[in-house]
């Protein structure tokens, strides 16, 4: 006879693993959830910082990139373009809707100068750095 061991929190494991799938989905500005998770990279250097954000399939059009209260958002609607024809897909793996993402701007960069592009289904947003807030080298005056 095999022992098999008994773990009494699997189940609430299983609750908080599911929880939390559902929330990295990420959350729209009202409350709603998103249907897909806009993913990005960071980056940060002496003069800027630098997200990239994949959005392939977008146009440049039905992306929005807005500064307010300290905060950027980034949001846009993908469409599914050939609904006539949603019965004679077998598998539909790609994500559709509204995407939503907020980021808290840090106050060494300059809102006013933030710049965006987007090429081939990756959105950069340059944040460039107030000239106060950029590292400098102070020369040592020896007497």
């Amino acid at each position: 006879m095999a022992m098999v061991s008994y773990d009494p929190f699997h189940t609430i494991n299983t609750l908080h693993r599911e929880i939390n799938r559902l929330f990295d989905r990420g959350m729209v500005e009202d409350g709603m959830m998103s249907q897909w998770p806009l993913r990005v990279d960071i980056r940060e250097d002496n003069d800027r910082i630098t997200i990239h954000a994949d959005i392939p399939g977008m146009e440049q059009k039905d992306i929005q990139v807005n500064v307010e209260n300290g905060r950027l958002t980034i949001s846009g609607e993908r469409q599914f373009k050939d609904e006539a024809k949603r019965d004679h897909y077998h598998r539909i793996e790609r994500a559709y809707g509204q995407f939503s993402r907020t980021f808290q701007l840090p106050n060494t960069t300059s809102p006013d100068q933030i710049q965006a592009s987007y090429r081939n289904g990756v959105l950069e947003i340059v944040l460039p750095k107030r000239e106060e807030m950029k590292p400098r080298a102070i020369t040592v005056n020896v007497e």
